[in-house]
C-alpha cells in the first residue's frame, strides 16, 4: 500500500499572519450575537474569579463561543497536535487563551504533564469529543485528569439559532450574525480520587449524557428566543481581580 505523504506544517510567519487574521474575524463576527447564560452555580464562572482551578468541557463544534466569551480567564485549553489545529491554536493564544497541544493520538503523556503543571493556577478546557470524534462522545481522559487531579469537573452545553454547519466529522457550527447564542452551564462536579477503569467508564457515559442534555437545552432555548429563569446577559472581558 502506498505511505500517505505527510503534510508539511505552515510556514511560521504565514501561520502567524492567518491565526491573526482568523482571530479578528472571529471577534468581529462573535460580537454580533446576543449572548445569554444559565448558570446551575453561578460561581464556576472563569471571569469572576471565584475558587480553585476547574476543569471545563463542552463539544468540539461550539468551540466558537467559549473563544469570544471567556478570553483573558485564566483557561489553558488542550489542543491536537494535528497540522490542522495549528491555526486554531494561534487563534486561540489571540484571543486570550494559553494551548497545550497533544491528545490520545499524539502527544498524550506530554500533553498530561503539561495539563498536570497548568492545573496549579489555570483552568483547564477540554472538547472531549476532538480532535477525531464520533461527534457527541466523551473520550475517558477529562474523567480520569478530574479524578486524578481533584479538580471540579463543569460541563457546558452551547446552541445557536439555525447555525450554518461545516461537512465535517463535528458539524462544526458557525452562528448566523446577529442571531442567538445560549449556554446552560452545568454545576461543579467531584469525582472519586480512587476509581477503577469501571467505574471511571460509568462516570463517563453518565458526563456524557448530561453534556448532550445540556446542550440539547441550549439549542432548544436559541431556537425559541424565550426567557429563562435567572438567565444572565454576558460579554466577553478578562477575569476579575
Amino acid at each position: 500500500k502506498k505511505k500517505k505523504k505527510k503534510r508539511k506544517p505552515w510556514p511560521r510567519p504565514i501561520l502567524h499572519a492567518a491565526g491573526l487574521m482568523t482571530a479578528l474575524i472571529v471577534r468581529a463576527w462573535m460580537r454580533t450575537l446576543d449572548y445569554r447564560v444559565a448558570f446551575y452555580d453561578r460561581s464556576v464562572d472563569p471571569q469572576l474569579g471565584y475558587g480553585g482551578p476547574r476543569i471545563y468541557i463542552f463539544w468540539h463544534e461550539n468551540i466558537l463561543i467559549p473563544l469570544h466569551l471567556r478570553g483573558h480567564c485564566h483557561l489553558a485549553m488542550l489542543l491536537s497536535q494535528h497540522i490542522d489545529a495549528d491555526i486554531l491554536a494561534r487563534v486561540a493564544l489571540h484571543m486570550g487563551f494559553d494551548c497545550v497541544r497533544g491528545s490520545t493520538y499524539q502527544g498524550g503523556a506530554k500533553a498530561l504533564w503539561q495539563l498536570f503543571d497548568r492545573s496549579r493556577c489555570q483552568h483547564l478546557t477540554i472538547t472531549p469529543d476532538g480532535p477525531r470524534g464520533p461527534r457527541r462522545h466523551m473520550a475517558l481522559g477529562p474523567i480520569y485528569l478530574a479524578s486524578r487531579l481533584r479538580l471540579p469537573l463543569v460541563a457546558m452545553g452551547f446552541g445557536s439559532d439555525r447555525p450554518w454547519r461545516v461537512n465535517s466529522w463535528d458539524k462544526f457550527a458557525i452562528p448566523r450574525p446577529f442571531s442567538r447564542a445560549r449556554v446552560v452551564v452545568g454545576p461543579p462536579m467531584m469525582l472519586p480520587t480512587d476509581l477503577d477503569r469501571g467505574q471511571l467508564e460509568a462516570c463517563r457515559g453518565r458526563v456524557e449524557q448530561l453534556m448532550n442534555d445540556l446542550t440539547t437545552e441550549a439549542e432548544a432555548w436559541a431556537a425559541a428566543g424565550t426567557n429563562k429563569a435567572g438567565e444572565v446577559v454576558v460579554r466577553p472581558g478578562p477575569a476579575a481581580a
